[in-house]
C-alpha cells in the first residue's frame, strides 16, 4: 500500500498521545473550540462567589440555627471515571477552594465527608484519591467510597415505583453539596448535576432502573438530549427528594482544560453547563462513512466505559462500516466486573442486535452492567456484525479480549513486542484495504475527541426540529 501521501494525526491515549497516518481524504471531526480559562483560580472563586439560581455557600452555612462549627458537610465527588479537576495541586482545582470557603465560614475539617459517587463502580484506591485530591485534602478530611449494596442507607421514598435510598453520611449531613463533569453521556443525555446522586449515591434498586432496559431502549436516552430523557428525569427527581443545597460543576474543552465552572443551584447550574456543552461538542455530519476511528479519552479505564465511544460513533458509520476504537483500559480490571463479563458473553452468544430482546423475557433475572452490554448491542445492530469494530488496547491480555465481541487488536501485530502504535496503523491499514476491495475511495473520518464529542447527521437534526 502506497502511504506516501498519508498525513499523520495525534490520537488521545490515557495521559499521552498516539501518533498514526491516515488516508489523505480521512475528515477530522472535531468540536468547535472553546478556549480553556486564562485564569482557572480567579474564574472558580468568582462562580463560588456569584452562584447560578442559588446563595454563596458561606450564605447557606450562615442561615443554619446550627453553630458552623457543629454544621456537617457532605461533599459528593466523582470517580476515577471522569477527569474532573479535583486537586489542590493543579491550578484548575475546584475542590480546595469549596473547602477553604467552608473552612472560613466555620465548618470544621472534622465535620466534612467527601463521599465518592461510585455508583455500581469498582471502590477508588488509595492511590487514585491521592492524586486525584492532592495530599492535603487526603491528609485532612475524610474520604469514602460509596457501596450501592451497604444495608447501611438511608430511605427517602418510593419514585416511580422504586423504594429509594441514598448514601447515610450524605443523606444526614447538614449541608448537601455536590461536584463534577459536564459532558455528552449516551443515556443520560449529559453527565454532571444530579448524576452524583443518582446513580451517584443511591441503593442498586435505583441504579437497576435508573439503567433499566425500558429506561434505555428510550430514543430520548441519547447523548446531549434531557427533553423527556427518562433517565435524566427519575436522576432529578431522586436528587430533589436528598436535597442539594449546592452544586459545583466545571466543563471541559477538547484539550482536556477547564472551560468552565458553573455552580449554585442543582438544576438551574446544570442547565447553564449543558447549554455550554451542547455548542460546541455537536458535530453536525453531511453523511455516513465506511471507516471510523476513534478513541475511548480518559473514561475508557476499562472495555466497559468503552462503549461510550462506540455508541457515539453509531450516528456515521454505515451499516457493514468498519469501527476502530482505541482505548488505554488502565484500570484493575481492565474490562470489567465479572457480571460485565457475563453479559458481554451472553451478548456475543446471541448476536448483533439481539441482547437487547432476549433481557426484556419474563424469565430473565436483572444482572448488574446489563445497561452496558446493551448499548453495545445498540451499536452492533447499526453496525452490522461483530467483526466490524476493531478494538485496539495492549491492557487487556490477548485470551481476555478474544472473549469479547469484536476484532481482536492483537490480530495485528506480528512478533512478541506489542506496541498500541503498531497495533492501530495496521488496523487503519486493513481496514482501508479491505474497504478499497468494495469502494475505490472509501469514506473514513477521526472523531478526534472520542466520546466527548457527538457526531449528528445533518438530516437527523433537521429531522428532529
Amino acid at each position: 500500500m502506497d502511504t506516501s501521501s498519508w498525513k499523520q494525526i495525534s490520537l488521545e491515549y490515557s495521559e499521552s498521545s498516539l501518533k498514526v497516518k491516515v488516508p489523505p481524504y480521512c475528515d477530522v471531526l472535531h468540536m468547535d473550540h472553546v478556549p480553556a480559562l486564562e485564569n482557572p483560580k480567579r474564574e472558580i472563586e468568582n462562580a463560588l462567589s456569584n452562584p447560578i439560581g442559588s446563595r454563596p455557600i458561606e450564605e447557606i452555612v450562615s442561615s443554619h440555627k446550627k453553630s458552623p462549627s457543629k454544621l456537617s458537610v457532605a461533599i459528593a465527588v466523582s470517580d476515577n471515571t471522569r477527569p474532573v479537576p479535583y486537586s489542590g495541586k493543579r491550578k484548575d482545582g475546584i475542590l480546595l477552594p469549596l473547602l477553604m470557603r467552608l473552612k472560613r465560614a466555620g465548618i470544621k475539617e472534622r465535620n466534612v465527608k467527601i463521599i465518592v459517587a461510585t455508583g455500581t463502580h469498582l471502590p477508588t484506591s488509595r492511590h487514585w484519591k491521592e492524586q486525584a485530591f492532592g495530599e492535603f485534602i487526603t491528609s485532612r478530611y475524610r474520604i469514602i467510597d460509596h457501596d450501592c449494596t451497604s444495608p447501611d442507607l438511608s430511605f427517602i421514598g418510593n419514585i416511580e415505583g422504586i423504594s429509594v435510598k441514598v448514601n447515610r453520611h450524605f443523606l444526614e449531613a447538614d449541608v448537601h453539596i455536590i461536584t463534577g463533569l459536564v459532558e455528552p453521556h449516551f443515556m443520560a443525555g449529559l453527565s454532571g448535576g444530579r448524576k452524583a446522586v443518582c446513580p451517584g449515591l443511591v441503593n442498586f434498586e435505583a441504579i437497576q432502573l435508573f439503567h433499566g432496559t425500558k429506561f434505555l431502549d428510550s430514543p430520548q436516552a441519547t447523548n446531549l438530549v434531557l427533553d423527556d430523557n427518562p433517565c435524566h428525569n427519575f436522576a432529578l427527581k431522586v436528587a430533589r427528594k436528598a436535597r442539594v443545597d449546592f452544586s459545583v460543576n466545571v466543563v471541559l474543552n477538547g484539550e482536556m482544560r477547564l472551560a468552565g465552572v458553573f455552580a449554585g443551584d442543582l438544576e438551574k447550574a446544570h442547565l447553564e453547563a449543558a447549554r455550554k456543552v451542547k455548542r460546541y461538542s455537536l458535530i453536525p455530519v453531511e453523511q455516513e462513512y465506511d471507516i471510523v476511528l476513534t478513541h475511548g479519552g480518559k473514561v475508557a479505564v476499562n472495555h466497559y466505559q468503552a462503549a461510550k465511544a462506540a455508541y457515539g460513533a453509531s450516528p456515521i458509520i454505515k451499516k457493514g462500516g468498519l469501527v476502530i476504537l482505541v482505548a488505554h483500559n488502565s484500570d484493575k480490571e481492565p474490562v470489567g466486573k465479572d457480571d460485565y463479563k457475563r453479559v458481554m458473553r451472553i451478548l456475543k452468544e446471541r448476536g448483533p442486535g439481539k441482547f437487547s430482546e432476549f433481557i426484556k423475557r419474563e424469565d430473565w433475572e436483572f444482572v448488574p452492567d446489563q445497561w452496558q452490554a446493551q448499548k453495545w448491542d445498540q451499536f452492533f445492530k447499526k453496525i452490522g456484525s461483530f467483526d466490524r469494530l476493531i478494538y485496539c488496547t495492549t491492557n487487556i491480555a490477548p485470551a481476555d479480549l478474544k472473549k469479547l465481541p469484536g476484532k481482536s487488536g492483537y490480530d495485528f501485530i506480528r512478533g512478541k513486542d506489542v506496541r498500541i502504535e503498531e497495533m492501530v496503523q495496521n488496523a487503519i491499514f486493513y481496514a482501508v484495504d479491505e474497504m478499497r476491495q468494495k469502494v475505490k475511495k472509501p469514506k473514513m473520518a477521526l472523531i478526534k475527541e472520542g466520546p466527548y464529542a457527538v457526531p449528528v447527521l445533518k438530516k437527523a437534526l433537521r429531522e428532529n426540529k
